[in-house]
């Protein structure tokens, strides 16, 4: 099978440029009533807008379905209706296409690195006791996006390095992948360039321990005439007088150290945050906190004025509120209620299985998908709120995490079903793709599992690990929800279909090739499930 996987981005071009305009006229449709009648749609007010009368030229009509290339859909028809110019995909040949490039689980992508991002979570600064749920969420944030990045072929590294690993055990409890370092401290000899810096600063002052000197401070520095100076936008405007100690030195200097190890890599191949240098570096922060950074931010200007420093920009999450909590809350308290809140709603449902020691790992990854669906679902700048006082958790609301998992379970049921089915004789093995029939796949929900999921998965994780291109200011907003909005979705709608649809039929020849067919779409739509939860480091579940 020489064609190229069929893609969105690639359709769509192919489809404006039919019609001869640069514009965008086309949309993907999506909602199950419209993919009845049509797949693509140029609106009848775009087309208005392009062509006088919004009258399509016919022969630019009748050339559409013979629209060809390198991963664009196989067309059918392109007729007039009153909505607009729609086109309906040739659905046999697009099952064909699709099913036959499965997606694989991302990998560091092949050959040379398109750039290097240092991603910087100044909430693991602190000790882990002193973690609370705000900074819960941008830690997994940090963790989700540096994997999302890692499947597009971008070199990530995670600042600060965990000094006392051990200690931490709510990051490997929520399966977050952060690295350690000796002591989590940078070279001394880094930590001493600093310090001549900053003594050769004109925009500090030498501090003397003496009273009212705060203890560790060795210097002040004036970082609003700095940022006056420099022009810089975006800053606080209560942004003045910094007080630096050895701490705040040995910051900047990690950061440093992570920026060296960054590889040098061809400008062109880099992602469009890193400007002219291939190495940038985002500060993921909770909002609380966000003015604290921007002032270690200007102080590494001021310290280290070369191009990396210059592309320093800020990913800012909403606040996290907590429902009437008793006391403040700790991340590690949060995490332990949400597992007995998990365990007693398991119980509910399964019965006496869920108390079986089997099913500790099961509540474990219920509860870790739980905690990260209910932190990144919701777009990085908005609130968060967690109910705390009643069982916000369940294993049957459709937007949860544990909705996700239960599905994912089914798929992982169905195979194991069918597999033993073929060793007791009952089925046979499901052939090569190119043998199946995909002409008997007409029910509603595969065409949509098909079109909404499969067809844009990879673009999907593209975008979600998207980073934009420079502007004015320092915050930066990024797609972090998508995944998890993404996997919602896709639960919902494969279960509707499951719920509809028997897939292992009775065991007769003639139902063979529909069954078949099912199957593969199936195992695919498994193997998106599959992809889409490693990028949040939830391994897929066998049973529930």
């Amino acid at each position: 099978m020489g064609e190229s996987r069929p893609g969105v981005a690639a359709t769509l071009r192919a489809l404006n440029g039919a019609l001869g305009r640069p514009a965008s006229l086309w949309v993907k449709e999506s909602g199950a009533r419209n993919l009845r009648h049509r797949d693509f749609l140029a609106p009848r007010a775009a087309l208005s807008a392009a062509f006088r009368g919004g009258q399509v030229p016919p022969e630019a009509v009748s050339a559409v379905p013979s629209l060809r290339g390198p991963a664009v859909l196989p067309l059918r028809i392109c007729r007039q209706t009153p909505a607009g110019l729609a086109v309906q995909v040739h659905r046999p040949e697009a099952f064909q296409r699709l099913l036959g490039h499965l997606p694989g689980p991302p990998a560091p992508a092949a050959g040379p690195r398109t750039g290097c991002v240092v991603l910087h979570c100044p909430a693991l600064h602190s000790s882990p006791a002193a973690l609370r749920p705000r900074h819960l969420r941008s830690v997994l944030l940090a963790d989700h996006l540096a994997q999302l990045l890692r499947a597009q072929g971008v070199d990530v590294r995670l600042v600060p390095a965990l000094s006392e690993e051990r200690s931490w055990d709510i990051l490997r409890q929520l399966r977050i992948c952060w690295p350690s370092g000796s002591g989590g401290s940078a070279p001394t000899d880094a930590i001493s360039a600093l310090k001549a810096a900053l003594g050769r600063c004109p925009c500090a002052t030498a501090c003397e321990q003496g009273p009212g000197t705060a203890e560790g401070v060795i210097s002040k520095v004036h970082l609003k005439s700095f940022v006056e100076q420099q022009g810089l936008l975006g800053y606080d405007p209560n942004l003045d007088v910094l007080l630096v100690t050895e701490r705040t030195l040995r910051s900047l200097a990690e950061l440093q150290e992570a920026v060296l190890q960054c590889p040098v890599s061809d400008s062109t191949a880099c992602p469009p945050l890193t400007s002219q240098v291939c190495c940038s570096i985002v500060h993921v922060v909770n909002c609380e906190e966000e003015f604290q950074q921007q002032q270690l931010d200007v102080l590494w200007r001021i310290l280290d004025p070369g191009a990396h420093t210059a592309v320093q920009k800020h990913l800012v999450c909403g606040p996290v509120k907590v429902t009437n909590p008793s006391s403040p809350i700790g991340a590690d308290q949060y995490f332990q209620l949400r597992k007995r809140q998990m365990y007693e709603a398991s119980v509910i449902k399964y019965g006496e299985l869920a108390q079986d020691k089997a099913w500790t790992e099961v509540i474990d990854t219920l509860t870790v998908a739980a905690i990260r669906f209910e932190m990144l679902s919701t777009a990085h700048r908005s609130q968060i709120t967690l109910d705390l006082e009643n069982n916000s958790i369940s294993t049957k609301g459709t937007k949860s995490g544990a909705f996700v998992m239960y599905n994912c379970a089914r798929l992982a049921t169905l195979f194991s079903t069918f597999q033993r089915a073929v060793e007791q004789g009952t089925y046979p093995p499901l052939p090569p793709v190119s043998d199946l029939n995909f002409s008997c796949l007409r029910e509603e929900g595969e065409w949509l599992l098909l079109f909404n999921y499969l067809l844009p998965f990879p673009e999907v994780l593209q975008q979600a690990a998207q980073l934009p291109s420079p502007s004015k200011g320092i915050r930066i907003t990024a797609n972090t929800e998508t995944v998890c909005k993404f996997l919602i979705q896709l639960s919902m709608d494969f279960s509707s279909y499951y719920n509809r649809v028997h897939i292992l039929g009775e065991p007769f020849p003639h139902l063979f090739d529909q069954m078949f067919a099912r199957l593969q779409l199936l195992g695919a739509v498994r193997d998106v499930f599959h992809s889409a939860l490693a990028t949040l480091h939830l391994p897929p579940l066998s049973q529930i």
